[in-house]
């Protein structure tokens, strides 16, 4: 970081987090209000930890900021722990902690991920002294990636992905870019293109190892609650709309009330990106007349329910079985789209907007192979779900494509080890040498 106006840049970073630092825990308290922070462990975001280290090892921190990572990363958590490798894990969120200790609580140490100030950061390095550090995807901290650096601690970024926005908006700042991305001792990236950017951006080590997210394991589901809507649904057409973003709502709600005069019993299930809008959009389709039960409350579907909402966490696996059609969401009126992987995987015809530039290489290979198709507004997605709620072999057709899809974008998790192991080698090769000393002491 020689040049003087990336110093610079650094320098007033640096002063806005001490500045910033007396005022967070106000800021740390109003997430918590809105239910974005876990009362019991706010000190964690302050860096002040919560478990013990473990005495003696190698310790590799992996961070994954949100649900979608964190499933991302599980498979190659779980197969750096069969090393014997000691993990701490850090997410930004309480669904995303939720889901580690339901699937990870045996294989790591989870703990929230510190605000990126100095004070924080220092102590969280201080009491883990990680010896590797693993990033997922996107998350960019520059007072992290300085002190890791400061300690020649090697940080990898794993399924690595750059936004049309994010990449634009790093190369009107390349000295800062360069600054940064420089010191990652290797970038695993989604893809060709996400690749390029980072190598564009500075990134020395970069390879392309395709997106972890086809590897992961099919999302879970409750068979009693799987069972219990089955039934309460019976032979009645439906469809899913998932990950919906602010105003998709609306364009679901006016496609049902399209069809469910041409398909009678029609149920539509949609299934929020942020589940506490629940209530909200509860209201606005109860404001249309339309008959609405929630998830959130308990409740199941009647024959005279028009809309089942799944305002909950870590059920989409559930709503997801309970379709052929799924229409993925930030697609229409949002930007970016959302990973229609997890539906592929279950044998789900997908519909989308035009939107999906954070999932491009995913969608191409999906409407490339027949499992995917894209709708402008709400004519396009009426008359696309009208003609497969239609068709049956049109949807099996789909559903296959979609499927085939996943099956040929799998082999990530293995990519990424190879592009790991020289890094995770030494480690492995100090618990080995370790075990070797206290056997030798026994003798």
């Amino acid at each position: 970081m020689s040049d003087p106006m990336t110093r610079a840049a650094f320098a007033a970073y640096r002063a806005v987090g001490v500045f910033a630092y007396p005022f967070l825990k106000p800021y740390v308290g109003w997430r918590m209000a809105r239910g974005k922070e876990d009362r019991r462990r706010l000190k964690e975001r302050y860096g002040i930890a919560g478990r013990r280290r473990p005495d003696a090892g190698p310790l590799v921190w992996i961070h994954a900021a949100s649900v979608g990572e964190s499933a991302a990363v599980a498979p190659l958590v779980r197969r750096i722990a069969a090393d014997g490798l000691s993990i701490v894990m850090t997410t930004g969120t309480t669904t995303s902690a939720q889901l580690v200790e339901e699937r990870l609580a045996d294989c790591v140490i989870h703990q929230y991920v510190p605000l990126d100030v100095r004070p924080a950061v220092r102590r969280f390095l201080r009491h883990w002294q990680p010896d590797l550090a693993i990033v997922a995807e996107s998350e960019i901290w520059p007072l992290t990636i300085h002190e890791l650096t400061a300690r020649r601690i090697p940080q990898i970024l794993v399924n690595a992905r750059l936004s049309d926005r994010s990449f634009q908006r790093w190369k009107t700042r390349p000295r800062l870019a360069e600054a940064l991305f420089e010191s990652f001792a290797h970038v695993v990236a989604q893809s060709d293109i996400d690749a390029e950017r980072f190598r564009l951006l500075g990134a020395r080590a970069v390879t392309n190892a395709g997106n972890l997210k086809a590897d992961a394991e099919p999302l879970p589901a409750d068979a009693e609650l799987l069972d219990a809507l089955t039934g309460a649904i019976g032979a009645r057409p439906r469809f899913a709309a998932i990950s919906t973003h602010p105003g998709e709502e609306a364009i679901v709600a006016e496609v049902h009330e399209r069809l469910k005069w041409r398909h009678e019993g029609l149920l539509t299930i949609i299934v929020p990106r942020h589940v506490e809008r629940g209530a909200a959009i509860a209201k606005a389709l109860a404001d249309r007349g339309l008959s609405v039960k929630r998830r959130s409350l308990g409740e199941l579907p009647d024959a005279a329910t028009d809309v089942y909402l799944g305002d909950t966490i870590g059920e989409l696996g559930v709503y997801l079985r309970l379709s052929e059609i799924a229409f993925v969401g930030k697609s229409i009126t949002g930007q970016g789209g959302q990973n229609p992987i997890e539906a592929a995987m279950l044998a789900t015809g997908i519909l989308s907007g035009r939107y999906v530039q954070n999932f491009r290489d995913t969608y191409q290979r999906l409407l490339k192979n027949g499992g995917a198709r894209i709708v402008k507004d709400v004519d396009m997605l009426a008359a696309q779900v009208d003609g497969l709620l239609l068709d049956p072999v049109q949807r099996l057709a789909m559903a296959g494509a979609a499927m085939r899809s996943v099956a040929e974008m799998r082999g990530a998790l293995d990519r990424t080890l190879l592009a790991l192991d020289p890094f995770l080698h030494p480690l492995r090769l100090s618990i080995s040498l370790e075990r070797r000393g206290r056997v030798a002491q026994g003798r």
